[in-house]
């Protein structure tokens, strides 16, 4: 089946210095697609991640999605809706998890009632019902992942980024991230996710990227 190309990334370079942390990836993310981006702690994993998100202008190299060209850093703000970045630490707004989940539908001049709808669909989604009301300090750091990914899902990303999504949360919190992943695939989003976390590649069709001296290679399924 052939899969819309979302996501295209052609020889990008980034230097810190001397050092060439990425030095000429490509990467192709397609409608549906999962892929489990591994390597050494300071590989450039994040800065890979940052560039693909329009966070971090490369020193060469091009970006597209949906076949349109890309500047580096000034994408358009329909691109930025539509290509979530959820990092490692992220940061919750000081209120609850329904007011995280509406801001980006605020900022985005979504009328009220769909405002309502669509945040009663992603706490559902996310199975944080019971906890919707709650300051983000009271979260589990499950709890408050999921919140962060819930928040990017209410935007309808084509394509979701995510930085270490599973780190220092227990198994039973990690599943639940997993299966959100697994679900944000299935629903036909290209997903990208650093990890270390090999259960990850347990989930249905997730591949395997390694960055490594600032290259790319496919390691197979």
């Amino acid at each position: 089946m052939n899969r819309p190309l979302l996501l295209a990334a052609r020889d990008l370079v980034v230097r810190f210095g001397d050092r060439a942390v990425l030095d000429g990836c490509s990467i192709d993310l397609m409608a549906g697609e999962a892929w489990m981006l591994s390597g050494d702690n300071g590989a450039g994993k994040t800065t890979l991640l940052r560039v693909l998100a329009g966070l971090h202008v490369p020193d060469a190299g091009t970006l597209a999605f949906d076949g349109q060209r890309l500047a580096p850093g000034r994408f358009p703000a329909d691109v930025r809706r539509a290509l979530q970045f959820v990092p490692a630490h992220p940061l919750l707004f000081s209120t609850s998890v329904r007011a995280n989940l509406d801001y980006g539908l605020r900022a985005a001049s979504v009328g009220r009632e769909d405002r309502r709808r669509r945040t009663a669909g992603a706490l559902a989604w996310a199975r944080l019902e019971t906890v919707a009301g709650t300051h983000p300090r009271r979260l589990s750091s499950g709890e408050a992942q999921r919140t962060a990914i819930a928040r990017a899902w209410v935007l309808a990303p084509r394509v979701m980024l995510l930085d270490e999504p599973t780190a220092n949360l227990d198994q039973a919190a990690r599943d639940q991230v997993a299966d959100l992943l697994g679900r944000l695939v299935g629903a036909g989003a290209a997903v990208l996710v650093a990890a270390h976390d090999r259960a990850l590649l347990a989930l249905p069709g997730m591949r395997r990227l390694h960055l490594s001296g600032g290259r790319l290679a496919t390691l197979g399924p």
